[in-house]
């Protein structure tokens, strides 16, 4: 009996992956790319390039839920950057005052970046454009002076930031019998599937969402927010949702990765910060979800591996020095995503993706199993 259930069960589990994964390329081909990244490190990865992915996956959430709140519903945010620093202060101050583990101060950070999302959403709505676009730009610009202000100095420590924030604690893989260089190794493997899992759990969160029945108002709203109101749509609650959701995304990847550098300073409210998930959404895609996640590793790509091989070259490593040389790179690395725009203006990912869908031939509903038949029956 036991036997047939399991049957029975792995049938149905076959039936729907081949109904919605292998009968669709690009999911195909998304799920043969997650695992290469799940056996990646066993090409025998250092510290550093381990840590170089983790950084990819995290900024690719953080890129996604910013085209979940621009791509989707239209709302131009250049302030990106709050939910990011907000996340990070909120778990870190909770971390060193009142020693509460990562794992706890984490569910806190981001709530705290959500109430802080809701009332800055307030007065933002009311205003559209290029207004709100300078209206997001300027809170995190306010909080990173607030940080610094010479009143707060006991508790934010001002430019210094708070520092030893680990997320897992080198002691603890020197208990279990590893040596302090294997120990190194081991932790930065476990951030690496750390950031690995919140990558896949937010990607499919973020895309239920996105073409869900919300994400479907969303969308009403980018196309036209005046027929939206007619149709009985309160565009006020659903623009707070979509920043909501968005500052959900924002405020967890600047808390998770705060504890993975173990610090955070002022710097997390810096204007880049805002504007790395534009550039990085707008080369994979814009109003995807996965596009982002495409483009971060297309983005960290060029800037960890590409411009470190440029600056080996003779005729142009050498005669530069190194604040020169950061120019020079920001350069180089502006022209080449400007190359790739103009040759993918809707983005590298949905180029693919349509590309893809040419290939895709779904097969009849009878060679896809009775489960699948039923569904098909319900619809």
């Amino acid at each position: 009996m036991k036997i047939r259930m399991v049957t029975t069960y792995l049938r149905r589990v076959y039936s729907h992956f081949s109904a919605h994964v292998f009968d669709v390329p690009p999911r195909l081909l998304a799920f043969q790319l997650f695992l290469l990244l799940l056996f990646f490190p066993v090409a025998g990865l250092n510290e550093s390039a381990l840590f170089i992915f983790v950084k990819i996956f995290l900024f690719a959430i953080f890129a996604a839920s910013w085209d979940l709140l621009v791509g989707r519903s239209g709302q131009i945010s250049l302030g990106h950057a709050l939910f990011f620093g907000v996340g990070a202060y909120g778990t870190a101050l909770l971390y060193k005052y009142f020693g509460l583990p990562p794992w706890v101060t984490i569910p806190f950070g981001v709530l705290i970046c959500v109430l802080v999302s809701l009332l800055i959403g307030l007065p933002s709505v009311r205003v559209k454009g290029p207004y709100l676009a300078l209206v997001t730009m300027s809170f995190p610009i306010i909080l990173s002076r607030l940080v610094k202000w010479v009143q707060l100095r006991p508790i934010t420590e001002g430019e210094a930031g708070l520092r030893n924030l680990p997320l897992i604690p080198t002691e603890l893989f020197d208990k279990i019998g590893f040596s302090w260089k294997e120990a190194l190794y081991m932790r930065s493997l476990a951030y690496y599937y750390i950031a690995l899992l919140l990558l896949l759990v937010s990607g499919i969160i973020l895309y239920r969402v996105a073409n869900s029945k919300t994400g479907l108002v969303f969308v009403s709203i980018l196309d036209d927010e005046l027929a939206s109101k007619a149709s009985g749509i309160n565009v006020t609650k659903y623009k707070l949702m979509a920043f909501a959701i968005s500052s959900l995304f924002g405020g967890l990847v600047g808390a998770v990765y705060t504890h993975l550098t173990i610090y955070v300073n002022p710097t997390a409210f810096a204007v880049e910060k805002s504007f790395t998930p534009i550039v990085i959404t707008i080369l994979g895609g814009i109003g995807t979800i996965y596009g982002p996640i495409v483009g971060a590793h297309i983005y960290y790509a060029i800037d960890s591996y590409v411009l470190p091989e440029l600056r080996n070259l003779p005729l142009l490593g050498p005669l530069l020095t190194y604040t020169q040389w950061q120019y020079t790179s920001f350069l180089i690395l502006a022209v080449i995503v400007v190359v790739l725009v103009i040759k993918w203006p809707r983005g590298v990912a949905r180029f693919t993706t349509d590309k893809l869908k040419d290939l895709e031939e779904a097969r009849d509903i009878e060679e896809r199993g009775k489960w699948i038949w039923k569904t098909y029956k319900k619809k």
